[in-house]
């Protein structure tokens, strides 16, 4: 088995990790968890982030073979379809987003017609489903919790969770959005630390309020010294862990704003009359925290 090498950047603005990873061999590579550049003062999109992604890309001779998101985010918008249209490469994104689709469909009011098969993106992945970069072998597997479309692509030695944990020293990610559970958030961080010991799991987030953001720990250092699971909680712990620190937590600032971004598949909204997009934003549809 091939192990792929890993190049993460981080959005300071976001607190977002954004990965790309090749073979070394074929120099054939992947894109996860791009990031569109949003200002919500100004309303206005940019693509700094893509941009330093592509960038990397090509300096390293990387052949761009799938562009791949782990779920529709809630905390910044997705540049994948930025990043196909300049490069031509797939998107690709967990099977279960037509259920985000159908659920933020009716938040967002959206129209009878607005498409909730997921057929924004190139491929839909099931659980377990396998193809190849180069010569790394990358599994899909299902980790719903945070959403209930998320996945985790096993990628050789290299797992990229996203927003199921974060570094050892913050735990585990929230699991209070719409279709959110701590109880398969459980579940899910399980299973990934059944993965080998010195599996490579890279997060979506760190905030890194007292130190440089780190993106990297082994499945081994998670379960030593992960804040959340080094104690070995059961199920019950964990969730009454899980619900007590979601329910001190406001929404993300720009959820409201990327989620529409985002079950697009990274598109905005159709122009109306005037050749402008527009956001929606749900009025009293979430309690203030």
């Amino acid at each position: 088995m091939t192990n792929p090498i890993v190049k993460g950047l981080w959005d300071e603005p976001t607190g977002s990790w954004q990965y790309v990873f090749h073979d070394p061999d074929t120099m054939k590579g992947a894109i996860v968890d791009p990031v569109l550049d949003y200002d919500p003062l100004a309303g206005a999109t940019s693509t700094a982030n893509a941009e330093r992604l592509l960038d990397y890309v090509n300096k390293t001779g990387i052949k761009l073979e799938w562009i791949l998101d782990t779920h529709p985010h809630a905390d910044h918008f997705s540049a994948a379809q930025w990043l196909k249209a300049q490069t031509g490469a797939p998107t690709a994104i967990g099977a279960n987003v037509t259920d985000v689709q159908k659920l933020w469909q009716g938040i967002y009011n959206l129209p009878d017609d607005f498409p909730t098969d997921g057929s924004q993106w190139d491929r839909l992945f099931a659980d377990g489903d396998t193809f190849m970069v180069g010569n790394v072998p990358v599994t899909v597997m299902f980790s719903p919790g945070h959403t209930l479309a998320s996945i985790t692509y096993v990628a050789g030695d290299a797992a990229f969770v996203h927003d199921t944990l974060m570094m050892p020293d913050s735990g585990s990610s929230r699991a209070d959005f719409p279709g959110g559970s701590s109880a398969a958030l459980y579940d899910s961080i399980s299973a990934i630390l059944a993965l080998p010991d010195e599996t490579r799991v890279f997060v979506g987030h760190d905030y890194a309020p007292d130190r440089e953001a780190r993106c990297e720990a082994t499945v081994a250092e998670h379960r030593a010294a992960n804040i959340h699971w080094k104690d070995a909680p059961t199920k019950a712990e964990y969730r009454a862990l899980r619900d007590a620190r979601d329910a001190t937590l406001p929404l993300p600032k720009l959820m409201l704003a990327a989620l529409q971004i985002n079950i697009r598949g990274g598109r905005l909204p159709d122009a109306e009359s005037n050749g402008r997009s527009y956001l929606t934003v749900p009025l009293n549809y979430f309690e203030s925290r």
